[in-house]
């Protein structure tokens, strides 16, 4: 797909990966429909966007909502007239082990809330977005690509029994619509980063980065570009459907 002038739409797309990747889109020529919870954030994010010469429009919308999917997937179709893509990015953490035990006695557990936040955002959250993107890109009748955005802790990762369970979802569910939708013209992906040097990341001790680092074949942390680079071959290679790509310095687990 030619990304000149197409709507891509990104959610979580004010800061980190999401941004990375609404930057590299929008230097493809792409217009842009950011969506995220935080309007502050999302405003500044698109007017940096807007000195690259595309159109951004911003949408304020909670994921795990299913009325405020819709509300902001109406908008990008009002404000545009079309949809092409979507990257579905937005995903939140709430760390901790399944059981704390001390002692042999169980001292801790993952709450509920802490399991549903992250289903609620990280796995409803893709399906809800990947679903209203796709209504609006058949009613439109034209072609699409989704990404869902994975992460190599979707093989499972140590404190992190709801995120892993949802990045395995989120993987899932992009083949599962390849084979859905490709009736439709509508491509699908996902891709799973690695450790990356977002914004968040950056901020840890030097110390704790190090080591995080020493345990990449690479000897490095990603870059938020390079997650960028593989959206953007995604969207652009018409025979692209169904993968997982695994972007983690050799890093597997």
């Amino acid at each position: 797909m030619d990304l000149t002038n197409k709507v891509i739409a990104v959610t979580g797309g004010a800061q980190g990966l999401g941004f990375a990747m609404a930057t590299g889109i929008a230097e493809r020529g792409a217009r842009l429909a950011l969506i995220d919870m935080n309007a502050e954030p999302l405003e500044q994010a698109a007017a940096s966007l807007r000195e690259l010469g595309v159109e951004v429009a911003t949408f304020v919308a909670n994921v795990a909502d299913e009325d405020s999917v819709i509300a902001a997937f109406d908008g990008i179709i009002d404000q545009f007239g079309t949809l092409q893509g979507l990257i579905n990015n937005a995903g939140i953490t709430r760390d901790g082990l399944m059981l704390k035990v001390k002692d042999g006695e169980v001292t801790d557990r993952m709450s509920l809330s802490q399991w549903q936040m992250v289903i609620d955002v990280n796995l409803t959250g893709v399906f809800l977005c990947g679903r209203e993107a796709a209504t609006r890109m058949i009613q439109a009748q034209s072609e699409g690509v989704i990404i869902n955005i994975s992460s190599i802790s979707r093989a499972g990762n140590f404190g992190q029994t709801n995120y892993s369970a949802t990045k395995a979802g989120v993987a899932a569910m992009a083949v599962t619509w390849a084979k859905e939708l490709a009736r439709h013209n509508i491509r699908t992906g996902a891709i799973a980063p690695g450790f990356m040097a977002t914004e968040m990341v950056a901020s840890m001790k030097p110390e704790a980065l190090e080591k995080m680092a020493s345990g990449i074949p690479l000897k490095r942390l990603g870059e938020p570009a390079e997650i960028a680079q593989m959206a953007v071959a995604i969207l652009e290679n018409d025979y692209i459907s169904g993968r997982v790509f695994e972007v983690d310095g050799g890093l597997r687990w």
